[in-house]
């Protein structure tokens, strides 16, 4: 029989088909994996792919897509509505920051499996028996001789009961438990059958290792410590994504106010060109100006390709941090003006934010808080076991007599308690006892990693303010430059146009007047740049535009008012969602720079030369 019960299960295993003898060790004994199995891609299920055409390029800068006006905040809600995975800018792309919009509710869930430890649990067990162990037994009728005997019993065993642990470490036991019991054999039974009853009430309580309310919900508080930070991470990378929207949005705007500088310069130099061609015919011009002229236009076209090559990278770098494919038929048109107002920083208010707003700094506050939980735990653990049981039973019986009456207990005929002390520890509580040293060293090095993440992010908020300053400075001096090199290249066109001076001064000055427009515009936009990058590294980016998470959305937060607002951080009242500091226009953001053709082309070139006037020798 039992060989038969071996061979059904064998082919059991064997999912019922004709296998061999190497099948069936296969499907029994598990072989060794000594290669590496590997399946083709094309079995791998397909991905989803984004409908996409083809990106815009300078050979193929496609005209006819339709000019899309795009204001900084509207960028921003646009990178949070598809920010299910954070990016992070990492200069002319944007990356994974390896934050998710699940990462905190995943979290989450460790605290209700927590507290699960404290739900009641309620058991059920069923368990059918057949005892027939031999015995020997003497013979009556011959006392040196003895026979082999067994006493067949049939036991039927229902267990149910609830048990409950408290917060105090305290475990709560209700059980019930029928046993019926029919006894075969030789010899008469007081009972058969017979059915025995006991409904018990116990409770232990741990007075030194395992009780206690703080010990006990430690894995509770550890739990809710471990969602906030996951949290704290989270709201991190998205301050940081926030902050490269808006480098990202600059950066566009910088490289196209850098490709309308440079047409100027295609302009004026192709107006020189064909200027001197048409003089060189008539006399009025030498070959060596002429060629100049040419090289300089070549020159500056090649200048305005590799600027209009750097406008297509960077709105890919800005639909990239967006979530949007990089080319949709419409051309990114930035329409939000930067800030010209000066930063004046109140240094003390700036070190508060940042040691009460900043994202990573609050985590390692939490991790603090967490292994200080974790401390309280090892030094309950240290402690000796001291436990204290009581118990209260209720036994009942009731069976069929052999003259085939029943008989049966009353409620509470047989009762039976118990009280007692239960106590242990090793001797010297070695284990104990280093674990809470090791728990003492870590809350010391979290205390330890606060204060020098404090101390960087100090260290940071100085250095940004520092390049704002420059950056501000700078801004102001090419703004004057920018003028100066205007008022030159005009001087230097007329006076060349006059014959009063060489084509390389015009070359020269309007050399000068696009770097400074360049300048002029990359100075700007990098204060407003360091500007998000301060309130980044202070941690109030998001309530600067307005933005609220919705968990934090009944606390006292408002935007820092640096630039004038009135509003102090924090504020009693919660940002509504309507940012002011960078507000929507009608136009391209570069027409803010006043980009004026600083010696336009003239409507009618005149058709009679003047001679040129002969260059006096430098003395």
């Amino acid at each position: 029989m039992a060989r038969r019960l071996l061979l059904g299960l064998v082919l059991a295993t064997g999912a019922g088909c004709a296998l061999t003898v190497e099948d069936l060790c296969r499907n029994v004994i598990l072989p060794e994996q000594r290669s590496i199995d590997t399946r083709d891609p094309s079995q791998l299920p397909a991905a989803e792919l984004p409908a996409t055409v083809p990106p815009r390029t300078v050979a193929q800068p496609q005209p006819e897509a339709t000019p899309w006006p795009l204001s900084l905040d509207e960028a921003i809600r646009i990178s949070l509505e598809n920010a299910r995975v954070i990016r992070i800018l990492a200069g002319t792309t944007a990356v994974t920051s390896g934050q998710t919009i699940y990462d905190a509710a995943i979290t989450n869930t460790q605290i209700d499996q927590a507290q699960g430890r404290f739900d009641p649990v309620l058991a059920h067990t069923s368990t059918f028996d057949r005892l027939d162990a031999p015995f020997a037994q003497f013979n009556p009728f011959d006392p040196t001789r003895s026979f082999l005997t067994s006493s067949e019993t049939q036991d039927y065993t229902a267990t149910a009961g609830v048990n409950k642990t408290n917060v105090l470490g305290g475990q709560w036991a209700l059980t019930f438990r029928d046993t019926l019991s029919q006894f075969g054999g030789n010899g008469p039974f007081p009972l058969n059958p017979q059915n025995s009853t006991a409904l018990e009430l116990s409770y232990t309580q741990p007075l030194l290792q395992g009780g206690g309310y703080s010990f006990n919900t430690a894995p509770i508080v550890i739990a809710r410590l471990n969602t906030e930070q996951s949290f704290f991470q989270y709201k991190d990378s998205v301050q940081e994504m926030v902050r490269g929207v808006i480098e990202a949005y600059w950066n566009l705007v910088q490289a196209r106010i850098n490709v309308w500088a440079r047409k100027i310069q295609v302009q004026q130099s192709q107006e020189a060109y064909e200027r001197e061609s048409a003089r060189l015919k008539t006399g009025f011009s030498d070959v060596g100006t002429v060629a100049q002229a040419r090289v300089t236009y070549q020159q500056f076209r090649a200048n305005l390709i590799a600027a209009e090559a750097d406008v297509l990278t960077r709105e890919g770098a800005l639909r990239n941090i967006l979530g949007l494919p990089p080319s949709d038929d419409r051309q990114i048109i930035p329409v939000s003006v930067p800030t010209s107002q000066r930063l004046t920083p109140n240094w003390d208010e700036l070190v508060r934010l940042a040691e009460q707003r900043r994202p990573d700094v609050l985590e390692l506050k939490i991790i603090t808080e967490a292994d200080q939980a974790r401390l309280l735990q090892a030094e309950n653990q240290a402690l000796p076991r001291l436990d204290a049981t009581a118990l209260y039973r209720w036994n009942g019986l009731s069976g069929t007599m052999p003259n085939g009456e029943h008989l049966s207990s009353s409620a509470g005929e047989f009762p039976d308690w118990s009280f007692g002390i239960n106590f242990s520890v090793p001797l010297g509580l070695r284990q104990g006892r280093a674990q809470v040293r090791q728990q003492s060293l870590i809350v010391a090095r979290d205390r330890a990693n606060v204060d020098q993440q404090l101390h960087a992010a100090v260290h940071e908020v100085a250095m940004t303010i520092r390049d704002l300053e420059s950056a501000y400075e700078q801004y102001l001096a090419y703004k004057e430059t920018r003028a100066a090199a205007a008022e030159n290249l005009k001087v230097q066109t007329e006076q060349f146009r006059a014959g009063r001076t060489i084509y390389l001064n015009v070359l020269q000055a309007l050399n000068d007047w696009g770097n400074a427009v360049f300048s002029e515009a990359q100075q700007l936009l990098t204060y407003n740049t360091t500007l998000a990058t301060l309130e980044r590294r202070t941690g109030t980016i998001l309530e600067t535009h307005g933005l609220v998470f919705y968990e934090e959305r009944l606390r006292t937060a408002g935007p820092l008012g640096i630039l004038g607002h009135g509003r102090l951080y924090p504020s009693a009242v919660v940002p509504a969602g309507s940012p002011q500091r960078y507000p929507s226009t009608d136009e391209p953001a570069e027409n803010a720079f006043d980009l004026r053709n600083p010696a336009p082309r003239q409507s009618k070139p005149p058709e009679n030369l003047p001679p040129p006037t002969p260059l006096k020798p430098v003395p």
